[in-house]
């Protein structure tokens, strides 16, 4: 009977998040995807989720929602291990609370700096306001240009590691 107690309550929230949260329904088309894009990327807000509009309001956004204790233990972690280390949590919270996916403000303008990938974009963040804790620089050219030449190296690396299953030549009939 307790338990029932326990989860009724908690099936009533998710429920009723998830109707509060809801959205128009995913594009079947690209043509639909992309008219939901260019309306998202307008907005402010998405569902009742503020949505910064650039790098430094990213970072002063994190700055209001994180408490002071979880910031000195972001600021800790060192710059080589940030990404690794609050991907999955810090990462993709604001993977799906900013929209990454489905397009928004913020994912646009990273999209514009040529970071196009949702794990990439929150990566930069992480690493931008790690920086910002420790009282670094971060510049979004150069952010930016490491995160481009990390995929593509990646990419690259992909592509050498790859078996050609079979190789057919054709010849040309003169």
């Amino acid at each position: 009977m307790q338990l029932k107690q326990f989860f009724l309550p908690l099936l009533c929230a998710a429920f009723c998040w998830t109707t509060l949260h809801a959205q128009e329904g995913p594009a079947s088309t690209e043509a639909e995807f992309e008219k939901q894009y260019q309306e998202r990327i307008k907005k402010d807000k998405l569902g009742n989720m503020y949505i910064p509009k650039n790098l430094d309001d990213a970072t002063l956004q994190l700055d209001k929602l994180i408490s002071e204790e979880s910031k000195l233990k972001i600021k800790a972690i060192p710059e080589d291990s940030v990404c690794q280390q609050m991907h999955n949590r810090l990462g993709q919270w604001m993977i799906l609370n900013w929209g990454f996916y489905g397009g928004s403000r913020i994912s646009h303008y990273l999209r514009s700096a040529g970071i196009t990938f949702p794990d990439d974009q929150a990566d930069f963040l992480l690493l931008a306001f790690h920086r910002k804790l420790n009282g670094k620089p971060y510049n979004i050219k150069e952010l930016a240009t490491n995160f481009r030449q990390k995929r593509k190296e990646e990419w690259e690396k992909e592509q050498k590691s790859r078996k050609i299953i079979h190789e057919e030549v054709k010849k040309k009939n003169r």
